[in-house]
This record gives C-alpha cells, sequence and structure tokens, in this order.
C-alpha cells in the first residue's frame, strides 16, 4: 500500500462512526466569495489586486491548486463546500459586505451548495462604508429571510455606537463579535465572541479568553489559522510562518485546551492574507510553470508535491475529529508522518 493511500485510511478511520450528535461544539470556518476571472465574470476581481497581473502575477504569496477562479462559478462552489465539509468543517461562514454587493448576490448559491454537503451557513458582517447599528438591524432581517440565523460582527468596536438595544431586541438570532475585550462583549449584550485575528490572538491567548467568556456566560469560538503572509496583496511587512504545520497545530491544540463553544477557522480561501487551507499549488502539479515565486506546503507533516496541495485540509480533519471528543492528542500520529 503507497503511503498515499495509507494516509487516506487513517483519515477515514478517524472520521467514521462519529454521529453529528457526539459532538458539543463545532467548528466554523471563514470564506471569501469575492473572487472573479474575465471568463466568467467580465474582469478579475480580488486576484488583480494592489497592481498585480493575474494569472501568472497574482495578489497572494500562495498560488490555489485550482488556479485563479471565479467565486461565482457553480461549479467551483460546490468543489468548495465538498472540501470544506470533507475536512469535518459544520459550518461556512461567508464573508458579506452589505445588500447588493457581489457577496450578498453570492450568498443564495453558497447557501445552496453548502446544504447540498451538510453544511450551515453563517456570514461575517463586514464593516462595509456607512455600516451602524440601524443599517445591521436591516442586514440581520435580509439574512434571517435567507435562513441566516448565526451572525458574526467583525471590529464592533469601530465606532462608538451601543450595539446594546439591537443585540437585546434579538430572538432566534446569535451575533458574535470579534473582539477580546469580553467584558464589553458582555455589556453589549452579545451572544459570543470570536478572535479571528491570527496575529494577535496566539495560543497563549485563548485560555484566559474563554476562561472569561464563561465567566460572562457567553459563547466562546477562538479563531485558528494556518499562518500569515500578505506582502503580494497588500504590502503588509509583518509574517507568521507555517513552519510546516507547526503553527497551525500549536492553535488548534490551544483552541482545544481553552475548552471552547466553537473554534473557527482563518480561513478557507482568504488568500491575499496567506491564511487559506485551500488547496494550494504544489511546484509539480498543474500550475507548476506559474508557481515559481510562489510559496507552497510542501514539507508541512513531511508531505511534498500534488499530497503536500490538500495537506491543510487533513490536518483540519484531524483536529476537527479529536475536537469532537474534547481533547487534544498527545502526537501525531506515525501513519500521517510518513512522506508520500
Amino acid at each position: 500500500m503507497t503511503s498515499v493511500r495509507r494516509f487516506a485510511l487513517v483519515l477515514c478511520l478517524l472520521l467514521a462512526g462519529t454521529p453529528a450528535a457526539a459532538r458539543a461544539a463545532s467548528v466554523g470556518i471563514f470564506y471569501y466569495p469575492w473572487y472573479g476571472v474575465p471568463s466568467h465574470d467580465g474582469s478579475y476581481a480580488h486576484w488583480q489586486q494592489d497592481g498585480r497581473a493575474p494569472p501568472a502575477d497574482i495578489a497572494s504569496n500562495y498560488y490555489p491548486a485550482r488556479g485563479p477562479y471565479s467565486s461565482g462559478d457553480p461549479a467551483v462552489v460546490n468543489a468548495q463546500m465538498r472540501e470544506i465539509a470533507g475536512a469535518g468543517v459544520d459550518e461556512v461562514i461567508s464573508s458579506w459586505w452589505g445588500w447588493g454587493s457581489v457577496e450578498d448576490q453570492r450568498l443564495p448559491q453558497v447557501i445552496a451548495s453548502a446544504h447540498a454537503n451538510g453544511l450551515s451557513v453563517a456570514v461575517q458582517i463586514e464593516p462595509y462604508p456607512g455600516r451602524s447599528v440601524e443599517t445591521v438591524a436591516a442586514d440581520i432581517e435580509h439574512l434571517r429571510g435567507l435562513g441566516i440565523t448565526r451572525v458574526y460582527l467583525y471590529r464592533p468596536w469601530q465606532t462608538a455606537e451601543n450595539w446594546s438595544p439591537l443585540n437585546a431586541s434579538l430572538t432566534g438570532v446569535e451575533v458574535l463579535a470579534q473582539t477580546g475585550n469580553v467584558a464589553w462583549a458582555a455589556a453589549e449584550h452579545f451572544a459570543g465572541v470570536y478572535t479571528y485575528d491570527i496575529l494577535r490572538y496566539g495560543p497563549s491567548a485563548f485560555g484566559g479568553f474563554c476562561g472569561r467568556a464563561r465567566a460572562a456566560h457567553l459563547l466562546c469560538a477562538p479563531s485558528v489559522g494556518p499562518g500569515y503572509e500578505a506582502n503580494r496583496a497588500t504590502g503588509d511587512v509583518r509574517i507568521e510562518p507555517r513552519r510546516n504545520g507547526a503553527t497551525y497545530d500549536a492553535m488548534w491544540s490551544a483552541a482545544i485546551a481553552a475548552r471552547p463553544d466553537e473554534v473557527t477557522v482563518t480561513s478557507y480561501n482568504e488568500w491575499h492574507e496567506g491564511t487559506q487551507i485551500e488547496p494550494a499549488a504544489s511546484r509539480n502539479g498543474r500550475h507548476s510553470a506559474a508557481v515559481r515565486g510562489y510559496l507552497t506546503y510542501d514539507g508541512a507533516w513531511g508531505m511534498h508535491g500534488r499530497t503536500a496541495q490538500r495537506a491543510y485540509l487533513w490536518r483540519t480533519a484531524y483536529w476537527v475529529k479529536l475536537f469532537a471528543f474534547g481533547h487534544a492528542p498527545s502526537r501525531w500520529p506515525s501513519a500521517f508522518a510518513t512522506s508520500p
């Protein structure tokens, strides 16, 4: 049996036999439906950010294994939802930039594809121009009409507004605040808190974060991620190296140890910031010529080449399975450490 097949067999054994009802907590993943390509959308969207010239030169330090794609292509979205579901994730948290935005227009397709793959859908309401308590109240009613009853509010503290009346008035909808200030979130009557930012909130922050949330009777959903590198897309020189998967492992282990209600993953496909776990091209894959000058997942958990392209999806499945039982592994199983 090849090492690749051994890897797949062990993964299947890990994922098999755990009914959804056995899990006391869930896993959500941040998803970005904002990409476009000329063949589907008439022009590039996001891949060309910061003056890049796709398809060879894109606004990311990594190159997608499926190449630059359109988030409006149902075949792409369906394939992505299958990958997310295959990794054991429960909830897709779709980035949303207000009524009429491209992310709003594409949300019904995200919902349909997610539901077809057994996934629930939430949204992360981003700081779109003119966002206020009043507009978010209307947003929530609009989203509720699409079946969305869970909202993650990104940077709610950017304005001096009082969120308490809105949150206190809601029934049947949970709103989680992206903040480390648990006392503030409790005073504003949010249902819970999450971190999203893996640079600011690392493994050492999760224990205290969830402890404070429990004391305040708030849901705790710390965010784990594989790393961060955004200079090709934003010019940001800050880096959180992936360390061949060790960064992701450390965040997951600490998040589980914090006894959260949910773990959120930053991210499935935020290619600009290099936080994605979506398959990235390897140096000998379909886009090998384009990959020159880009980072790859080669070396992650001893994997190389085409197998390494999906390394972070497979590792996510491993951690999700262990999270279902409420404890972290003592070590990485030897069958997963075998290089293909």
